[in-house]
């Protein structure tokens, strides 16, 4: 019997957590929220104030979902972080303002290395071309990802016998 490696069960976990991400959701007071706190304040002085134990919800609230990082009107500065599991090796891509005017790309491998640069190109092409390449970046991490979780099951199925 062969020795299991421990990335494997490092990369599964990792695997395991990037499929269920948790939303980011904000939550509103809606307008019949507001009108009910209203009508509560005129209540006579004289009359004790109801309290409903187990208040009946007419409507759902309002869930208001906002980005995770901000839009940016200016491409100078405008940034994306690929994906993994670990920062010394996750590609970043960050768009400057030459100079000359025109907007350089700088890609990154995690915190300490050398930018690669590329450019010059307009404001417009440098935020596609950070959008791209986190694209393409997400697309390759998802395929390994999908590889190794069948390599993992590949091996369990081995560890029974049943190949």
């Amino acid at each position: 019997m062969s020795e299991i490696d421990p990335t494997d069960h490092a990369l599964a976990t990792i695997a395991s957590i990037l499929e269920h991400p948790e939303p980011v959701l904000v939550i509103r007071q809606t307008e019949t929220e507001i009108v009910a706190a209203g009508e509560r304040e005129h209540i006579a002085s004289d009359e004790p104030p109801i309290v409903d134990e187990h208040p009946v919800i007419d409507e759902h609230p309002v869930v208001e979902e906002q980005p995770l990082a901000p839009e940016h009107t200016d491409a100078d500065g405008y940034s994306k972080v690929g994906p993994g599991p670990m920062v010394a090796i996750r590609l970043k891509w960050t768009v400057h303002r030459g100079d000359d005017g025109q907007y350089y790309v700088h890609e990154t491998i995690g915190e300490q290395s050398a930018p690669v640069v590329s450019g010059p190109m307009t404001s417009e092409a440098a935020v596609r071309f950070v959008d791209t390449q986190q694209d393409e970046a997400n697309r390759r991490f998802e395929l390994l990802r999908s590889e190794i979780a069948g390599r993992s099951s590949l091996a369990d199925y081995e560890r029974k016998g049943e190949a």
